[in-house]
């Protein structure tokens, strides 16, 4: 049985169950992956963590994994990217393997052709400063470019609050605008680094854009499925 750590934000947990079932290869209710969601909307910003000081979520994500634990669960896996600033410390508090979201990009990234070259990066403010996706696709051959701070201000953390005000389609215009600024600056391919943004860039046009995005939603559903034995590894 899977446990997913949601509700950072809940739209985005609630797509990340959406994809899980859509991806199984299954013909019944028998042949899909058991999971339990906890969805806590409660739990502290993590970019104001980050980035200014702000209540520190890895109690409140420990919590969650205490939750999952008492559930039966097997692994873990937490469709919220900046949280991954906490992993290691998630990690130690649980003997339960847990999904790394960056990994899943990655292995994404293969999947479609790219395994090496640059690449673009969005995702929160807190995601970027920490590095979470720079540092872990470098070792692996990525040459990674990110949106800079005036892009970030106008663009990507708006897109960002707009999904979160469940204004989705409002969000394609601004996030669609950084990911062909990426690709203007060479990027092969558009990691979408926050579970936000694949809901703003889907609710438009988004081929039009004209690269590889990378869903880490749908990379996150995909190396569940692969933990799980219902696609090969």
């Amino acid at each position: 049985m899977l446990g997913v750590l949601g509700g950072m934000g809940p739209l985005a947990s609630a797509q990340f169950m959406l994809r899980l079932t859509l991806l199984t290869p299954a013909t019944r209710d028998q042949d899909h992956l058991p999971a339990v969601l906890w969805s806590d909307p409660r739990v502290p910003d993590r970019t104001a963590a980050r980035l200014a000081g702000g209540e520190d979520p890895l109690p409140w994500l420990v919590r969650g994994i205490r939750g999952l634990e008492a559930a039966g669960c097997g692994a873990i896996a937490i469709p919220c990217n900046t949280a991954h600033g906490w992993y290691e410390g998630m990690a130690a508090a649980t003997k339960l393997p847990v999904l790394h979201i960056v990994d899943a990009a990655a292995e994404e990234l293969a999947r479609q052709g790219i395994p090496n070259g640059r690449i673009g990066v969005m995702g929160t403010a807190g995601t970027l400063a920490m590095r979470l996706y720079q540092e872990r696709l470098e070792g692996r051959g990525y040459d990674c470019i990110v949106p800079d701070e005036a892009e970030m201000a106008s663009l990507v953390s708006p897109g960002i609050a707009l999904v979160k005000a469940n204004r989705v389609a409002a969000a394609y215009s601004p996030l669609a605008e950084a990911a062909r600024n990426l690709k203007a600056r060479g990027a092969a391919a558009v990691v979408l680094g926050c579970t936000e943004i694949p809901l703003g860039i889907q609710a438009g046009p988004h081929a039009e854009i004209g690269l590889p995005l990378i869903d880490t939603i749908d990379a996150l559903a995909l190396a569940a499925l692969r933990w799980s034995g219902h696609l090969p590894a």
